[in-house]
């Protein structure tokens, strides 16, 4: 190979040296494509492309070629410039032989071609002695990169049980060589690792199954090594790998079986419906969707107590109470369980049948059960009426297992906290214990436990008691009516509308009867005959001041048996009206009453009344006392005082808002200080200037009357809250509170109270009597 590079270096070279003695021929003229005549010019010198071998192995610089003009007589005045791509880095040229040298080693691969640029120049003047002229010089290529392939590993996957030729994936690979020149480039694939079950087509890199019908549950993984070589694949080319995982993917080719013909499962009695009773799987080699399967219940004598459902997570069938079991009745039951793929591949239907059967037994086991009633409620009926001790119903349980136990009757009394029930322990018959009162309470709900005595198991039943109607309530008036009647009201004239109501309940509806208890010369009734009567008048001209109310007793009867009567007693009232019927005066009471107000509303607006006359006697008494009780009676009294300043400013001299002196010498201002814990006798009290300093220290006296407290066993145990409402002094705008307002204690007068209007007459009276008193 060295042998056969070398030969084609020195033919390059050749090649090269001869493009540089290349001679223009002079004087020849072209014609262009105008037809106009073209003349070329001399040209002294010119050369063709350069060809370098890439990866120089050889010492020293790499010979290129050689420049020379027809204007060099070699003495030493020309000087050649080499310019353009690589020129002194890559390339370098002799400027006095024009001999070009590769400085460094070249790769194709990096560069395949450089274009540069020569000329000769005048050492002496500079000046161009030809114009400069370009020129390439190609790099070729050698068999140095190795076939590379885009990745290291590839996943691919494909169908088990498939044909022999079936796709799986292509590889390929890359050669950085010139693929133009020679077969550096020319790749060939084959395969290292991964026969006989996958082959590759060598031109291509697509690889196939090489083997028919191959099983994923035999083998799923598979890792097949593919070789890239190039020069054709011949000796002494370079090549590459790369490592392809096959995985097999599954498809519905096995049928799910049961490991056993016959599953042996057991459940108590007292399984609820829906429970669980156990799980029976079979097994399929398949995996995902292909081994999904569903259970069903094909046959047997307990497909209607029984039913079986599919775990999609476990893929178990799961066997379920379908109907309530009994020992007693059945204790053993069979069943035929089918399992079938859902989904199922229609290429493998002759790998079938994709189902599978097996039997299952189901063995009831025996469970103490509590006992059970005859009903899962009772309801029963009884009249209101009834005496104490009669019977009601009976309720009857029993017990279910093969040994009868005896049962016992008790009622809950948290049902019948009242004890209006009884039961016969031994027979379960209900009795009342009292009288019932069916407008009291329609139904009785309580609950009735039967208890085995040997066991102890319980169980409950509802028993609902309905109490019939009796009539054994009278009719009565369905409201309160407030009834008037006007003075000069005419006879026949209608004065109120009643009607009435019964707490019983007749099966054909209430239907009362209305009269008065006597005759009355003054009102009589008339019955509407549907549950409602009028009142009307007698006579005319009634008079207030003779008679103000009547007493009107009315009587009403029922229709049910036995009959049932009350007599309510209706007040008229006498008013004076209007021509038009309209109330004018009247009694208070009727008067309120006739504009719509109820005895509550009356009672109601006199003691707001009342209260307002107590709230303006107390005020003018408060204004009106003399006696002032000290806030400190004597220095024995110790108790602690909270001081609140109440304060508004007083201005910018008021720097004494806050003066604490009281608390340093609390005998200063004795005479002004007022009790906080009793109620004042003046209203407005007077105000006092700020206490006088001294150097009592504030610390040491509340120090010292806490010790004496607390050391003090007849110390009062509570504290007093002292409010001292100062206000300051020395505001130009002076004082704009009440607390002045009464600069002398006797000074109200009351005069302007008879000035109010006759609202107020009752006050003014009052008042005004007691100064005239006084002053006399």
């Amino acid at each position: 190979m060295i042998i056969n590079q070398l030969t084609f270096l020195l033919l390059f070279c050749l090649l090269g040296w001869s493009g540089a003695l290349i001679r223009p021929v002079p004087g020849i003229s072209t014609s262009d494509r105008d037809g106009q005549t073209l003349h070329r010019t001399k040209r002294g010198w010119m050369w063709n492309s350069f060809f370098l071998l890439e990866e120089w192995t050889g010492t020293g610089k790499q010979y290129v070629g050689k420049l020379h003009s027809d204007m060099d007589t070699e003495d030493g005045s020309v000087k050649y410039v080499l310019t353009g791509d690589g020129a002194g880095t890559v390339f370098e040229i002799d400027e006095n032989s024009g001999d070009i040298h590769a400085i460094r080693r070249l790769d194709r691969e990096e560069k395949a071609l450089y274009t540069l640029s020569a000329k000769a120049v005048n050492k002496t003047s500079g000046q161009d002695l030809e114009r400069a002229s370009e020129f390439i010089i190609k790099i070729h290529d050698i068999n140095d990169n190795e076939p590379k392939f885009a990745k290291e590993t590839y996943v691919a996957s494909v169908s088990e049980m498939s044909s022999v030729g079936a796709f799986v994936i292509r590889v390929t690979a890359s050669d950085a060589d010139d693929e133009a020149y020679g077969n550096s480039a020319r790749l060939v694939y084959s395969i290292l690792q991964g026969q006989p079950y996958f082959s590759v087509e060598p031109e291509t890199g697509v690889i196939r199954t090489a083997l028919p019908n191959m099983i994923r549950e035999n083998r799923e993984n598979y890792q097949v090594v593919i070789q890239a070589k190039d020069m054709a694949g011949q000796m002494g080319g370079l090549s590459g790998t790369t490592t392809v995982n096959i995985t097999l993917q599954d498809v519905n080719n096995s049928p799910p079986r049961f490991p056993h013909s016959t599953y042996h499962l057991s459940t108590p009695e007292s399984a609820g419906i829906g429970s669980p009773v156990g799980r029976i799987k079979a097994y399929d080699a398949d995996v995902g969707e292909n081994a999904e399967m569903w259970y069903t219940i094909l046959d047997g004598d307990g497909q209607d107590v029984f039913n079986i459902i599919t775990d999609s997570t476990s893929q178990e069938g799961v066997i379920k109470v379908k109907k309530q079991l009994d020992y007693e009745s059945k204790r053993l039951y069979s069943l035929r369980v089918q399992v079938t793929n859902t989904h199922i591949d229609r290429r493998f239907e002759q790998l079938g049948p994709f189902s599978d059967t097996a039997i299952v037994r189901i063995t009831v086991t025996d469970v103490d059960e509590p006992p059970v009633f005859s009903r899962t409620l009772y309801i029963f009926e009884v009249d209101e009426d009834t005496p104490a001790g009669s019977s009601v119903g009976t309720v009857s349980a029993r017990d279910p297992d093969t040994i009868n136990h005896l049962v016992k009757y008790t009622i809950d009394r948290h049902t019948d906290l009242e004890r209006l029930f009884s039961i016969d322990s031994n027979n379960g018959t209900i009795s009342t214990r009292q009288a019932l009162d069916r407008e009291s309470s329609k139904w009785h709900n309580i609950s009735v436990l039967a208890t085995e005595l040997s066991t102890a198991l319980q169980t409950r039943v509802p028993v609902f008691i309905k109490v019939r109607d009796v009539n054994d309530n009278a009719p009565e008036f369905a409201m309160y009516y407030e009834t008037f009647v006007c003075e000069n009201v005419k006879a026949g004239q209608l004065i109120q509308t009643i009607s009435a109501v019964d707490t019983d309940e007749p099966l054909v509806g209430h239907k009362f009867v209305f009269s008065l208890s006597s005759i009355n010369p003054n009102f009589t009734i008339f019955d509407n005959e549907d549950n409602t009567a009028r009142i009307l008048t007698r006579r005319g001209s009634f008079n207030r001041r003779e008679m103000s109310a009547y007493l009107l007793p009315v009587v009403i009867s029922d229709n049910d048996y036995p009959i049932q009567s009350s007599t309510s007693t209706l007040t008229v009232r006498v008013c004076a009206c209007d021509s038009r019927g309209n109330v004018q005066t009247c009694s208070t009471e009727a008067l309120l009453l006739s504009a719509g107000l109820s005895t509550g509303a009356l009672v109601a607006i006199l003691l707001s009344v009342f209260s307002l006359i107590l709230i303006v006697v107390l005020f003018a008494a408060l204004r009106r006392q003399k006696k002032k009780e000290p806030l400190i009676i004597s220095k024995e009294d110790v108790r602690d005082n909270v001081v609140s300043y109440n304060d508004e400013g007083g201005g910018e001299e008021d720097t004494q808002a806050f003066d604490i002196g009281t608390l340093r010498n609390p005998e200063v201002i004795d005479t002004n200080k007022l009790r906080r814990d009793i109620m004042p006798e003046m209203l407005f009290p007077f105000r006092r200037s700020s206490p006088i300093k001294n150097n009592t220290d504030v610390r040491d006296f509340i120090n010292g009357r806490l010790q004496e407290n607390d050391s003090d066993p007849t110390a009062p145990p509570y504290d007093s809250l002292a409010t001292y409402a100062y206000e300051g002094n020395g505001s130009l705008a002076e004082s704009l509170s009440s607390l002045e307002s009464a600069a002398t204690e006797g000074d109200q007068e009351f005069e302007y109270l008879s000035h109010w209007g006759p609202q107020f007459k009752k006050l003014a009276d009052m008042y005004i009597g007691q100064e005239s008193q006084r002053e006399t």
